[in-house]
This record gives C-alpha cells, sequence and structure tokens, in this order.
C-alpha cells in the first residue's frame, strides 16, 4: 500500500551484521539479526557436530538452517505479536530433543491510515468473503511449503527501483477502520516497472487475489518464501525455476491498493519477516 511514510528506510544501517563467512555449500551468509517481533532470531546450535542437517522447530514449524564457518545456525522468523521475554527452540535428535534459548525484545510499530476507494476492499461482501477464504487457504499452503535445499540464500537484492513507501509493520486502519499490521515492504513506482527476482527460487503460486491482486510466490527452499503483489503482469508460471534477476513480472495497482506499488513479503517458518533483514550490503550502501 502506498501512503504518506516516504523517506528512504535508512534505519536499516542500525541493525547488527551478523558476522558469518558461508562454506561452500552456502551461496550467501545469514539475514541480518534483529531479535524482535517481526524480526529475525539466530541461534547457534553449539551442542550439534553432526554434518547431517538438523531438524529445528519452533512454535510448532520447522525452521530454516544454515551452516556458517562449520557451525549451524537456525534462522528464526519471530511474529509480530510474539511477546518480549525468553522463547525456545527444539532441535530434534534421533534420540531426545533439546532447547535453546533467545531473547525477544520489544518493538512498537507505527500506526498508518488509509483511504481505499472500494468500500469492498474494507468490508467485503458476503461473496467475497467465500473467495476470501478460498485464498487464504492457498496463501496458507504456500507459506507453509518445505522444500530441502542446501544453497539457501541469506541475502536478497531489491526487487524493484522504486520509493519506499510503506515499511514493514505498521498498524495499520482502512478508512478509520483497523486491521492487520503491515505485512511486508511496499515499494513504489510506476506501473509497468519490472519486478526482479531477488534470489533464485521456484514458483510455487501465482493468482489473482481479492486483496492482493495478481500475486506471484517464489519458494527459496527450507520455509523461505517470498511474496510479490498488487502486479499489473504475471510473467512466469507455476514450477518455473527463476534465476537472481530474473523478470517476474511488472509493477501495478491490482487488488486492494491507494496507488502502483509492489507489495513484498518474506516469510520464515510461516511467519512474516521485516524484508530489510534480508538486504545485500550492496543495497543498504545504496540507501545512504
Amino acid at each position: 500500500m502506498s501512503n504518506t511514510i516516504s523517506r528512504p528506510l535508512r534505519y536499516m544501517a542500525l541493525f547488527a551484521l551478523t558476522t558469518a563467512g558461508a562454506m561452500a555449500a552456502d551461496i550467501a551468509p545469514l539475514p541480518r539479526q534483529n531479535s524482535v517481533p517481526g524480526g529475525i532470531a539466530i541461534v547457534a546450535l553449539t551442542d550439534y557436530a553432526s554434518p547431517n542437517t538438523p531438524e529445528v522447530l519452533y512454535n510448532g514449524q520447522r525452521t530454516l538452517v544454515k551452516r556458517v564457518d562449520g557451525q549451524w545456525h537456525a534462522v528464526i522468523g519471530i511474529p509480530l505479536d510474539t511477546a518480549a521475554g525468553e522463547h525456545f527452540v527444539e532441535v530434534k535428535r534421533h534420540d531426545r530433543i533439546s532447547q535453546l534459548a533467545f531473547t525477544v525484545v520489544d518493538k512498537e510499530y507505527k500506526t498508518q491510515h488509509l483511504t481505499v476507494k472500494n468500500k469492498r476492499h474494507v468490508n467485503p461482501s458476503a461473496e467475497d468473503l467465500e473467495r476470501i477464504k478460498r485464498e487464504s487457504e492457498l496463501m496458507q499452503v504456500a507459506f507453509t511449503t518445505w522444500t530441502e535445499e542446501d544453497a539457501v540464500p541469506g541475502r536478497f537484492t531489491l526487487p524493484v527501483q522504486g520509493r519506499f513507501s510503506s515499511p514493514f509493520g505498521l498498524r495499520r486502519f482502512f478508512n478509520k477502520e483497523p486491521r492487520k499490521p503491515h505485512s511486508g515492504l511496499d515499494i513504489a513506482a510506476k506501473i509497468g516497472t519490472a519486478i526482479n527476482a531477488p534470489a533464485a527460487g521456484t514458483v510455487s503460486t501465482t493468482g489473482d487475489f481479492f486483496f492482493n491482486g495478481n500475486t506471484v510466490f517464489l519458494d527459496h527452499g527450507q520455509g523461505l518464501i517470498s511474496m510479490y503483489c498488487h502486479m499489473n503482469s504475471i510473467e512466469v508460471k507455476k514450477g518455473d525455476k527463476i534465476l537472481p534477476g530474473q523478470r517476474i513480472g511488472t509493477v501495478g495497482k491490482s487488488g486492494r491498493v491507494t496507488g502502483p506499488h509492489l507489495h513484498w513479503s518474506v516469510s520464515l517458518n510461516n511467519t512474516r519477516v521485516d524484508p530489510v533483514l534480508f538486504f545485500t550490503d550492496e543495497t543498504i550502501a545504496g540507501l545512504k
């Protein structure tokens, strides 16, 4: 969604960097850690020495694991409604399950008020609600897909060139009515601007959704899923293997929007997290 928040998101330079070099099996380092609701916690599995990929669970969902400098790490998406304090992941072994703790620090996100002209996008009809229910089930399947993959990307390039119009996590009101927090990053750009894959992946789902408009889901492996919404055109199909930088479609204003833009969501363990945490160093340098 476009809105009045127009200044570039320079705050990402404040996030702590994860200092780890990738082994040959990795194609990118770990994402940036920021253990807040909507952020990412990275937990070193210090007591797991096996070369076999460990299975780690958080809130009953498998988490992404990456081996960096010979050390396994769990990369955990933290839900926006998570309470501050100590939380635990479970590391499954053939003979036992161990727990490792990490701490979540509270964060307060800003509030955003939007005016939507299509009243059905604020108060859907009964028929609309049936459609929304069907689409929500399809999206849930996409976000909970688990694909075994060793070389899961740890950093993304920007999928589109434009102005960052709405950051992640905003507490939203549509026509003065409260709705769910903003679960992605909005990038405003002209209709027809190219949208390019920020990393390698497989197209798991495409479609025209009531709220999200023309949408593409990319599966990057191990529960790392990215979603691209409000597109004007979709130029890929389900099952396509996508290379980094490959064009997947163009910016539009389909679905519930106030102007043309890309809504970009990134999901870990079925949890939407701030895409900024996956930015490459080059992306951050270009925003300063």
